[in-house]
């Protein structure tokens, strides 16, 4: 507790968006969360001082590029991969009880949300001084920290230029976050990204070996040409029409799974034994074991360049991700837990699709059975909630340990079955080839369906004005 206590006393000096002293209308909350998606864009599109051209046009892993809302060689780098890895951290942390805080308690709340916005500024200043330590952007003969082309001024400028975008970030999602918008800037970034990317997909006028990045202007091209309209279908190395007619279709699948819930009945004598329901949804884990399944890709990756550009190639090096001389993943973890890029791809290389399958499954049970267990989502938690509550199960004892019991033939049954489905249905987007990636659709349907939820909230709101005052508003 005296760590978070200096944390939280070190983000009493960090800049903040004050807390709107009235109510919010939802035209105005429209409007500044307009304006700070504006503000992301024009941060993602604007390249670093002190870098070359050329290191701007860098492929960055669409991963890397959905999760964290990053772009290569823009003041939006790291994007909000600083933001969400503090969070994450805070949350599994407090979830498996290695930071003793109530987060019931409003204080204890103030707190670790300090804590975690000092933890967010410390990841960014390390990730920033390691990008410009390895020479991320320049060329360099020899050791990348001593033999590098950029001068020691030129680095010590970009590094401050990444911490400075990043603290911007932290002050939109704060200040979206108090009132002044609608959601949080995390998910309205996520969601900017990965409808960049969709939208690139299908209008891209870029030509890479003669034929459009788009679909649209791949398919005017082909069938103005005479061409098959199975080149449009489905087409090696681009987005093709089978991959659009698979983002719908998946789209709509996800809308309805995240619609069903699983119902325990329940009772509470304090309401004078009135009879209701606990609704569990029914994809219980959400997107969290593909997330965190993209995650561990993208550190194998990074952890797998660094041990290359530090020690050199090696046996370690290999198992983590194998490059042929052209620099194509070829081998190792990493290459088996890359996702396939489309229908073509996957059945080109049947025994990467079955290992890539496998694996994507098993991670995704494992990292769904972890969170459940550290964000308090399994039934020795829930069942202490209920109690507190004054609900209890019909027919049986007031008793938590009972009430664990008749939970846990829920909660543990939707955790595999859920992490299985939204694991499925990753692997799936990806073989079809869905826009955006399997990921960024889990993602961005999640994200719609919460802004879905707000609109209206704050529409019934403008629309019954008494229902301000019985919710305190």
């Amino acid at each position: 507790m005296g760590v978070l206590k200096a944390m939280y006393e070190i983000a009493k000096y960090i800049p903040s968006a004050p807390k709107p002293k009235r109510h919010v209308g939802l035209g105005e909350k429209l409007a500044w969360t307009g304006l700070a998606l504006a503000l992301y864009l024009l941060m993602a599109h604007t390249p670093l001082y002190g870098v070359p051209w050329e290191a701007t046009q860098q492929q960055q892993l669409l991963l890397l590029q959905v999760v964290f809302a990053s772009h290569s060689g823009t003041l939006m780098e790291l994007g909000i991969g600083p933001i969400v890895t503090a969070g994450l951290i805070m949350q599994i942390l407090a979830g498996a009880k290695l930071i003793n805080i109530d987060l019931t308690d409003p204080e204890g709340r103030k707190i670790f949300t300090g804590a975690q916005k000092t933890l967010a500024l410390i990841l960014a200043a390390v990730q920033a001084s390691m990008y410009v330590l390895a020479c991320r952007y320049w060329d360099y003969a020899g050791h990348p920290v001593f033999a590098c082309t950029a001068t020691p001024v030129i680095r010590v400028v970009v590094a401050i230029q990444l911490f400075i975008a990043t603290l911007f970030v932290m002050m939109l999602d704060e200040m979206i976050q108090k009132g002044w918008g609608l959601g949080s800037g995390v998910s309205l970034f996520i969601l900017a990204g990965v409808a960049t990317t969709i939208f690139w997909d299908m209008f891209s006028p870029i030509k890479v070996q003669e034929v459009y990045v788009g679909l649209i202007p791949h398919m005017i091209e082909t069938l103005s040409k005479g061409g098959s309209i199975t080149d449009v279908i489905v087409r090696p190395g681009g987005r093709d029409l089978l991959g659009l007619i698979a983002t719908f279709g998946m789209i709509i699948l996800l809308i309805y799974l995240q619609s069903v819930r699983v119902e325990i009945p329940i009772t509470s004598p304090r309401l004078q034994t009135i009879k209701t329901r606990i609704p569990l949804q029914f994809l219980y884990v959400t997107n969290i074991p593909i997330l965190f399944i993209g995650i561990l890709y993208s550190n194998i990756i990074v952890f797998a360049t660094i041990t290359r550009t530090y020690i050199g190639s090696g046996v370690v090096a290999d198992l983590l991700a194998k490059y042929d001389a052209s620099g194509r993943l070829v081998g190792g973890l990493a290459y088996y837990l890359a996702a396939p890029n489309g229908l073509l791809s996957a059945l080109s290389d049947p025994a990467h699709l079955v290992v890539y399958s496998i694996l994507v499954i098993i991670f995704a049970m494992l990292f769904g059975w972890l969170w459940v267990e550290v964000a308090g989502l399994n039934p020795a938690t829930q069942a202490e909630q209920l109690i507190e509550s004054g609900f209890e199960v019909p027919g049986f004892r007031r008793n938590p340990k009972v009430l664990e019991q008749i939970l846990a033939k829920y909660i543990y049954p939707l955790t595999i079955l859920s992490s299985i489905i939204i694991a499925l249905i990753a692997i799936s987007a990806d073989i079809l080839g869905v826009y955006g990636s399997g990921t960024g659709l889990l993602l961005s349907v999640g994200i719609l369906q919460q802004y879905y939820a707000l609109i209206a909230y704050e529409r019934t709101l403008e629309a019954y004005p008494m229902l301000k005052r019985l919710i305190g508003e």
